[in-house]
């Protein structure tokens, strides 16, 4: 074996044997040191061997109790808008879908031409009714008159007949004369009536076919926004089948929120509403404007309408959350975890002195991870926060006092 190989194993195994030496003398000098620390170590407690179980403790916390829906956004109010005439080629239309229209404004016109024909044809009847009236006036005067002068006639005649001055015969048509001339004087009469009537028919008649040359203008009845427009110009206006717009009342608008029934009964009008849609990435405030009295027989589902404040960011059909808040207040709060059931009611498990008491206790709000507790424990207690299935009422633990959010 060459020399410089000889050479390098007995330097290995004198580095090797100063190694050993070394690990020797630091396990020599650890053995006073373990003897202080067993000197030194605490005696054992009284929660020595016990389970440690996590407690939180009893405070007061501010809940809100809301009620989480959705719903499709609709209109609060549709109003249908049909022609008034029908039979008319439509001529015009002056609004379009998305536009915000008046009370009033024109939204279409229809062809007054055949009105205006009507119109025509009324008022010469009229004119005619209006003279014959004039010629029944007359024709009373006159027929009054002779009546008169029949009637002075039959009394100077009888006058006559009792002095003994006319015969009887001359009396008789005397008399004669003055019955007919009465009877023609009261149906001079009725013919003017009848001829009175048919100017008044004909007055009526024309007012009409006025009414309708403005009825040609399709106008709003109500301020709103154009959600819809089936009218086309040349079609026949006609009520008879789809409206002609429809209109959103006032542009308002609202979430029916489908609501289950055991929320429903929560819910009264104008609580505040949260809502939110895809197209707002911020909530838009809103309020509970009516709760309809029915429930779906089907999807036990109750509808509530939510007014919203500013509907200029969404449009009607959008799918939108809402969140209902139905109380707000400061009370007693733990752990939903703490909370455990059974069939007499919801009890928490107290720990007092390390030993765990089973207290039966009231709940309300659950907001998030708390649960407000109305009744049963005081602000200060500590209740087991979680394992509380594998502790019993008695039981001895060791708390650990868990971190509060």
């Amino acid at each position: 074996m060459p020399f410089w190989m000889k050479w390098l194993r007995r330097g290995q195994r004198d580095k090797d044997m100063r190694v050993f030496k070394l690990a020797a003398l630091a396990a020599m000098a650890a053995l006073p040191g373990m003897a202080l620390a067993e000197a030194a170590a605490p005696a054992p407690t009284e929660t020595a061997g016990l389970p440690a179980i996590s407690v939180s403790e009893v405070s007061k916390r501010h809940l809100r109790d809301r009620v989480i829906a959705g719903g499709l956004v609709g209109a609060v109010e549709e109003v249908l808008v049909q022609p008034l005439v029908e039979g008319q080629p439509i001529e015009t239309l002056e609004a379009e879908v998305g536009d915000y229209v008046e009370a009033g404004q024109v939204l279409a016109t229809l062809s007054p031409s055949s009105l205006g024909l009507q119109r025509s044809q009324l008022k010469a009847a009229l004119a005619a009714a209006r003279a014959a009236v004039a010629q029944a006036e007359a024709g009373v005067l006159e027929a009054q008159a002779s009546a008169d002068e029949a009637a002075r006639v039959a009394d100077r005649t009888r006058a006559l007949n009792k002095s003994g001055n006319a015969a009887q015969a001359a009396l008789d048509q005397a008399e004669a004369t003055a019955t007919a001339s009465s009877a023609r004087a009261t149906a001079s009469q009725q013919t003017l009536e009848s001829a009175m009537a048919q100017v008044e028919s004909a007055e009526a008649q024309l007012a009409n076919i006025e009414l309708n040359l403005t009825r040609t203008k399709v106008v709003a009845p109500v301020a709103g926004e154009v959600l819809s427009r089936n009218a086309q110009i040349g079609a026949v206006a006609s009520a008879a089948g789809q409206p002609m717009f429809v209109l959103m009342k006032d542009a308002a608008l609202e979430v029916k929120a489908e609501i289950a029934e055991s929320d429903l009964v929560k819910l009264q009008p104008g609580m505040t509403v949260a809502i939110r849609t895809a197209a707002s990435p911020e909530a838009l405030r809103g309020s509970v404007r009516l709760v309809e009295p029915g429930v779906n027989s089907s999807s036990r589902l109750g509808i509530a309408r939510i007014a919203i404040d500013n509907a200029r960011i969404v449009r009607s059909g959008m799918y939108a959350d809402a969140e209902i808040l139905v109380a707000e207040r400061v009370v007693l709060a733990v752990p939903v975890s703490a909370i455990g059931s059974t069939p007499q009611g919801a009890i928490i498990r107290r720990v007092a002195d390390g030993t765990v008491q089973e207290v039966t206790v009231q709940t309300g709000i659950r907001d998030g991870e708390w649960v407000e507790v109305s009744e049963g424990i005081a602000e200060g207690d500590l209740v087991v926060t979680k394992a509380g299935a594998f502790v019993r009422n008695g039981d001895r633990i060791n708390p650990v006092l868990a971190a509060v959010e």
